[in-house]
This record gives structure tokens, sequence and C-alpha cells, in this order.
């Protein structure tokens, strides 16, 4: 097996370039498992871990543009507040050890249909910047993932960063494992409240070949939000919306049989994974409403669950 290690951004897509089949390594979280256990043996590997911009963050014109190399822990420790959803996911992957090695792009890059990450980046309309020695371009998350464990990259492309707009509503994550942590996902659902353009997201992860949105979901919640007045004077939530909410998420899912879980058990764990961040981001977007116009609190408690 040949190594090759990059020391400049520039040197790292020259080497792709050089080498199309060449794998990326940085956090090593799943490629090395597989070497480990002998599932995969790559002709060569190209070792990310030394070029600094990878492991940087920045902002600009309204957006955060994270670099493809920066570990979930500093994500939590230095995001955590603007990027909630994806916060509460990160916090999900393995232990602190693996934490403070894995990153978004490597997580990105393994296009794992559960991989934790995914849901929040697609419920909050993210976009992954890639880019080879021919130029830069930018995908939105649904055209990034085109099968399992497959993406949209060129052999000569490399993930660069990842491009998001820092939360302006109430996200939630939930994961459901046979533990919170250091376990592969039976199935997880991330949403977002987008008040400023009276919209939701969603993300679906481990329920289909890829992880995706649940657009009739959305479509259905931003309209009855909408035409109900509630993006603006939020009230508890009826019943019959919580329940159809959680019925059109669970119809988006197409999952499978496999030894985490059946089929019918992720289906059914979806609709009840909706209600509840549902209810979460309802109650918590109440409370910031509550405290941005506290001569209109129509609170009181939640009754959304």
């Amino acid at each position: 097996m040949d190594f090759l290690r990059p020391a400049s951004w520039r040197d790292a897509l020259e080497a792709k370039a050089n080498h199309p089949d060449a794998t990326p390594i940085a956090g090593g979280t799943d490629i090395m498992v597989e070497i480990n256990f002998d599932h995969r043996r790559p002709a060569t590997l190209l070792d990310m871990t030394g070029i600094d911009e990878l492991a940087n963050w920045s902002e600009h014109a309204g957006r955060l543009r994270i670099g493809a190399g920066l570990p979930y822990t500093r994500l939590i420790n230095e995001l955590g507040d603007r990027l909630p959803g994806l916060a509460i996911a990160a916090r999900t992957v393995g232990s602190p050890q693996i934490r403070n090695r894995g990153t978004l792009g490597g997580n990105l890059a393994s296009a794992s249909p559960a991989g934790d990450g995914h849901p929040p980046l697609l419920a909050s309309g993210a976009e992954v910047e890639v880019e080879s020695v021919r130029g830069v371009r930018m995908l939105a998350m649904e055209e990034f993932f085109t099968g399992v464990k497959r993406h949209a990259l060129a052999p000569d492309e490399l993930i660069s960063a990842v491009h998001i707009a820092p939360a302006t509503g109430a996200q939630q994550f939930s994961k459901i494992g046979t533990r919170n942590a250091m376990v592969i996902a039976v199935c997880t659902f991330a949403l977002s409240l987008h008040p400023e353009q009276q919209r939701v997201g969603t993300g679906l992860g481990s329920a289909a070949p890829t992880p995706r949105r649940a657009p009739e979901a959305e479509d259905f919640l931003s309209a009855e939000l909408a035409d109900s007045g509630q993006w603006t004077s939020p009230r508890p939530l009826a019943d019959s919306v919580v329940r159809h909410f959680g019925e059109l998420v669970a119809r988006a899912a197409s999952p499978i049989d496999d030894v985490r879980s059946t089929a019918e058990y992720r289906t059914h764990a979806l609709s009840v994974m909706a209600r509840r961040t549902l209810g979460w981001v309802w109650d918590e977007h109440r409370r910031q409403h509550s405290s941005n116009h506290p001569s209109n609190d129509h609170t009181g408690r939640s009754e959304c669950a």
C-alpha cells in the first residue's frame, strides 16, 4: 500500500489528480476499521492530516465555511451554539477519543446511509464544497449522495469544506441505537425550523439507500404553520398536526431489514422520532418567541409531545 502525505492543499489536489484511485484519510474512523478487519485494502492512502487549512472554519456573508478536517470536538465546542442540531448529532459520534479524530469531511466521504452528520446538514440546507486541480464546485446536500456509500465526487476531487447558515430557529436531532454513542444508528432524524423563511427542514438517516429529506412532511408543516399564523404567534400544536407530520416522515423512508433492525421497526421509529423532535423544537420556538416578544406571550405550558 502506497502512503502519500501532502504538506499543502495544493499538493493534495495534485496528488489526487495523479492518483485518482487514492483513498483520502483524515480521522480514519471508518477506513482504519475496514483495513483492520481486512474488508478493504486501498492501493494508495492520501493522508490529509498535515493540511492545516482543512481544520479551520470561517464566516462570510452570513454562512459558515467548515473545513473538511475540523474534528467533531472542535465543531461542538466552537460552533455548537450556532449549529445546535449538528452539534447534537456530533455528540453521538463514537467516544471522546473518536470525536477528537473524526471529521465531518470524513463522514461525508464515507457516504454511509447511517452517517450521523448527514441528517442535520440536510435539514439545514448545507452545501458541500469540492475541489480538484480543475477548479471548485458546490453541491447541494441532496445532490451529494448517489447511492449506498457512493457520492457525486469525480475521481480527482476532494471535499474541502461544508457551507451552512447558522441556525435562525430551533433545531433537534434524534438517534436510535443500542446505546447513545459508539454505535451505528438504527435510524436518525433531524429537524430544523427556519422562521425567517417560514420553512421547515428535515433529514433522515439509516432509513433509505442514501440520507434524504422528507419533502412532503416539510411542505405540510410549513403550510400548516403559515396558514394558522403560528410562525409569528406560536401556540400549542394540534395533536392531528403532530401525528400527520410523523406519518409523512415515516412515509418518506424506504428502509431495509439488516442486522441492526427491521424495516418495519425503522419506519415506526421514524414516526415517533418525528413527533418527539417536533415537540422539542416547537417548545423551544415558543420560548424564543416569548423571550423576544414578552408582551405577546401565548406560550404557556407545552401541549405538544
